[in-house]
């Protein structure tokens, strides 16, 4: 009689909701359940998350995605996780002292002036890859000493651990015996030095961070622990943790240098796989660590758009035209040519290549016969936009390691299930792009990673094996004419630069 083969169990912790994803021997999604996660805005430009929720979350997610299969079969556990999110709690109690301070938070702008008035920034760049930002971890962790009383000491004396959320729910899965993080996670803390992947001297030293508080770092195809039976309801070993994006990397299959693939959630984030080498940015793009298996490191260039999926969000919430995001693609397919108008959605600020943070949104070009629709297509038209600001300047960076030109542009990500979306990114780019069949591939990154963990694959070429191409999206725009539309959005955006 044959066995039945093994599942793989993967907890995706996102900034808006908690999932976790059963997949089976061939790696296609055979359960699933999803919660929203509360956000938490105590003052204008803070975002916090209530880490209980996220751990009760995750496992009330877990339980009910393993209903109805063999709990003895889940091989291993993947985690892929919300980056840059800064947890304090106490090693004894495993009680967090305070709510997580989120990637999108900006509390720490004023520090981060300082430091970058007082030339903290070249060093910064040269150790972690990363720019002097909120975004990253290192200010966060700063704050939380600073400002809950006694943590300082506290944490000089051991007693406490810091860690993003992938660290948090190790510590807690594993009843408080595995205190790690992986490479990728590390790198986007602003306390990782990005050749030798250890702590940095310098820049514990710089934030004055206690290096007790501090995680073990392992690889991404790694032990993590075990799952203990009294959470789960039965053991289940931790063979697999990567940070969201990285993890997107990995599960579509990104492992040549220059591999690109793009994810389309709230925001938008693309990266390029730079294979052994670690270039700095050109372009202000972050050098960051892609993945690390079998001993060996990818590196790779990321470039963050702060508004993706969110501009629909608005369109929907703020302006009503649409009542649900699926609706999106009908009503821009509706829009009559208004080639000059653009939609800047820099509500937070302009990320990657600009970094501007005090930038803010604009629509350029109305005119008395514009309406929603051509309003949605603007918005539609603008994260296409700003993918292309990312890849011209990966280009650009790629071109000082030798690396030829991008071939094709993998997506993933909510925004991806619109045709027309995939359609006028491709025109709009001059990529073709390739929309995978299962494009949860952010779980599928981290449930990849646990079965190489635990055996159940031997190497990169049996993932790659496994990327299946659920549709091309080939650009049929004239290039005069792309370059004619890509100059007007240039002109939009230098209107809300500051």
């Amino acid at each position: 009689m044959t066995a039945e083969p093994p599942f793989l169990l993967a907890i995706d912790q996102g900034t808006t909701s908690t999932r976790a994803i059963a997949f089976d021997s061939t790696m296609r999604p055979v359960a699933s359940h999803a919660m929203e996660l509360r956000q938490i805005y105590p003052e204008n430009g803070w975002v916090e998350h209530d880490p209980e929720d996220i751990w009760r979350a995750a496992v009330a997610c877990c339980r009910i995605a393993m209903e109805g299969m063999p709990a003895a079969k889940i091989a291993a556990l993947g985690i892929t996780n919300q980056r840059e999110t800064a947890v304090l709690w106490d090693r004894t109690t495993g009680e967090a002292l305070h709510n997580a301070i989120v990637w999108q938070d900006r509390r720490t702008a004023h520090r981060c002036r300082q430091l970058k008035e007082a030339g903290a920034e070249a060093t910064v760049t040269a150790r972690t890859g990363l720019l002097l930002d909120p975004y990253f971890s290192a200010t966060k962790i700063e704050w939380l000493l600073d400002n809950i009383p006694g943590a300082r000491e506290r944490a000089a004396r051991g007693e406490l651990a810091f860690g993003t959320i992938d660290s948090w729910l190790i510590y807690k899965l594993t009843g408080g015996r595995v205190h790690a993080t992986d490479v990728t996670n590390a790198s986007r803390t602003m306390l990782l030095d990005l050749k030798s992947l250890a702590w940095s001297d310098d820049m514990i030293s710089l934030f004055q961070i206690p290096r007790q508080l501090l995680p073990e770092i392992r690889n991404n195809a790694d032990g993590f622990g075990t799952a203990i039976e009294d959470v789960l309801g039965v053991p289940i070993p931790i063979r697999g943790v990567v940070g969201d994006q990285q993890g997107a990397l990995f599960g579509q299959g990104c492992f040549a240098p220059g591999d690109v693939k793009c994810t389309y959630g709230t925001g938008c984030f693309a990266l390029v796989n730079t294979g052994a080498a670690a270039p700095p940015s050109r372009n202000r793009l972050l050098t960051t660590c892609g993945y690390r298996v079998n001993g060996e490191t990818a590196y790779a260039m990321e470039g963050s758009i702060f508004v993706a999926g969110a501009v629909v969000q608005w369109l929907r919430d703020a302006l009503g035209c649409i009542r649900s995001a699926s609706e999106v693609e009908a009503l821009a397919r509706t829009a009559k040519p208004a080639d000059g108008l653009y939609f800047v959605p820099a509500f937070t600020g302009l990320g990657a290549p600009y970094w501007q943070a005090e930038a803010r949104g604009g629509i350029v070009g109305l005119t008395r016969d514009a309406g929603s629709a051509e309003i949605a297509r603007a918005a539609l038209d603008a994260v296409c936009y700003q993918t292309r600001d990312l890849l011209g300047a990966m280009r650009s960076d790629m071109a000082t390691i030798g690396l030829g030109a991008l071939a094709a542009l993998k997506v993933d990500g909510g925004m991806v299930k619109n045709d027309w979306f995939c359609q006028r990114l491709a025109d709009l780019t001059g990529l073709p792009v390739d929309r995978p069949l299962v494009t949860e591939t952010t779980a599928l990154g981290a449930a990849y990673l646990a079965g190489l963990g635990t055996g159940l694959f031997s190497n990169l070429r049996d993932i790659a094996a496994g990327w299946a191409l659920d549709r091309r999206f080939e650009p049929e725009l004239a290039p005069a004419t792309r370059e004619a539309l890509y100059e007007g959005w240039a002109k939009a955006v230098s209107r809300v630069r500051l």
